[in-house]
């Protein structure tokens, strides 16, 4: 048993980890989770084919390979709007979404549904989901050192940084530098291996940050609720009375870093 078989292996429960957890908290129909739910679905069954733990032809798992890579950026974008400061911001990001999805539709229909298509699709995709993530990360780690707030978003944004900055080198070196051919335009199999191997090691870390993120995430989301209950319920039993200046204080504070 090599290294990659291990690591491939643990990469693969990693990925799973994920999907439990936002099934089991019940995020799956909350907001923009069901992207991110649906981004390591189809990652986890790619992962199940290319290692041989599901057989299936190698038509099959070319083509879910082609469809995970043309479905990654769309989704990535969308869960990313969940960490939008505005409505503003959120109408921005959609555009950017649309935009991205008729440029996906513009390459295939010339290049055809292939590699060569996937590689000059990727490219900006890469640039537009690290250029938000890092947006992202600076604001939600300063909320989270100066304001003691929204430490899961902090840590959930931390993950997808470290995973596409990682994800982008290795497309760099895969796809544009092509290192993994020698002079003769031979693959170099040590080289494809060592870069599985760095890619399981990225998913499997990037993996278990994220599933931590969500479990806190996760908590001030039932936070928030209950204090949005709370707000209805005052306001029912007290419909003419002004409300408190503490509790939209309070609200407005867990409220300013998120848009429902």
């Amino acid at each position: 048993m090599t290294w990659n078989t291990i690591m491939g292996f643990i990469s693969t429960i990693a990925l799973l980890i994920p999907i439990l957890i936002i099934m089991v908290l019940r995020l799956s129909s909350y907001r923009t989770f069901p992207a991110l739910l649906a981004y390591y679905c189809s990652v986890f069954i790619y992962n199940l084919l290319t290692e041989q733990y599901i057989e299936a032809p190698d038509t099959v798992v070319h083509y879910w390979g082609l469809t995970n890579n043309l479905l990654d950026v769309p989704l990535m974008l969308y869960f990313l709007t969940y960490f939008c400061p505005s409505r503003k911001f959120i109408q921005r990001m959609r555009i950017t979404i649309l935009t991205f999805l008729v440029w996906e539709l513009a390459v295939i229909a010339v290049k055809g549904y292939t590699i060569h298509a996937i590689t000059i699709i990727l490219a900006p995709g890469l640039i537009l989901v690290l250029g938000y993530c890092s947006y992202f990360f600076g604001r939600q780690v300063k909320l989270a050192v100066m304001h003691r707030k929204a430490t899961g978003k902090a840590m959930i944004v931390s993950a997808l940084l470290f995973a596409y900055g990682c994800y982008s080198i290795i497309y760099l070196m895969y796809y544009v530098f092509k290192a993994q051919l020698d002079a003769n335009n031979q693959v170099k199999q040590q080289y494809v291996e060592d870069t599985f191997l760095v890619y399981f090691m990225v998913t499997f870390l990037s993996s278990l940050l994220i599933s931590a993120g969500i479990i806190i995430e996760r908590k001030r989301i039932q936070k928030l609720n209950e204090l949005k209950v709370t707000r209805k319920e005052l306001s029912v039993i007290y419909p003419e009375t002004k409300r408190t200046a503490p509790l939209r204080t309070v609200l407005l504070d867990f409220e300013k870093d998120s848009w429902n």
